[in-house]
């Protein structure tokens, strides 16, 4: 099932979500339907609190981006960074800030521990795209937004688009999730 995204100012992006205690029948159902959510969105990766749902759980798919065509699509629950390596600047966007895009600088390689849709753990080496996937995805985990880690000049000239989100006045191919700014222009 295709589920509505959280936008910018929706309260559940800026909560820290909670750690999963160990696998049931729902969070199948949940990554199922995140992974159909985020391709329905032209996403590469989706965490549950972009969908309302407020637990450690993200996905990622990269095999739609050029010279990642062989990526396997990942189910990571309960990340915990181990290590992280280099710097890069990258433009990112997010599902969440539709329209927006803006410069951030990442750690370039992770050490990740976390647990998949098995709730087997693994220790894993990610670098380049795959890495700062993960980070992003880690941070909505944590409350955080990509326009958090921008520089506060280049926050400054986006912020029009963020008010217009918070506003609701948003265009997107993908159902988005109804908050108070839309109930209140009703």
């Amino acid at each position: 099932m295709i589920l509505p995204i959280n936008t910018y100012s929706d309260e559940v992006l800026r909560r820290k979500a909670k750690p999963l205690k160990g696998p049931d029948i729902q969070l199948e159902e949940l990554v199922g339907n995140m992974f159909e959510s985020m391709r329905n969105a032209e996403g590469i990766g989706l965490a549950a609190p972009q969908v309302g749902v407020s637990l450690r759980v993200l996905v990622v798919d990269i095999s739609v981006a050029d010279g990642y065509e062989g990526a396997s699509p990942l189910v990571v629950i309960n990340p915990h960074l181990l290590g992280v390596k280099g710097f890069s600047s990258m433009e990112e966007g997010c599902l969440s800030i539709p329209e927006v895009r803006g410069e951030v600088v990442r750690p370039s390689a992770i050490q990740l521990k976390y647990r998949d849709e098995h709730f087997e753990e693994h220790i894993g080496e990610f670098d380049r795209l795959t890495a700062r996937v993960l980070q992003h995805e880690i941070d909505h985990l944590d409350g955080m937004l990509f326009v958090d880690r921008m520089q506060r000049r280049n926050r400054r000239k986006i912020q029009r688009e963020l008010d217009a989100i918070t506003r609701g006045e948003i265009s997107t191919g993908y159902p988005v999730a109804a908050h108070e700014a839309y109930d209140e222009a009703k």
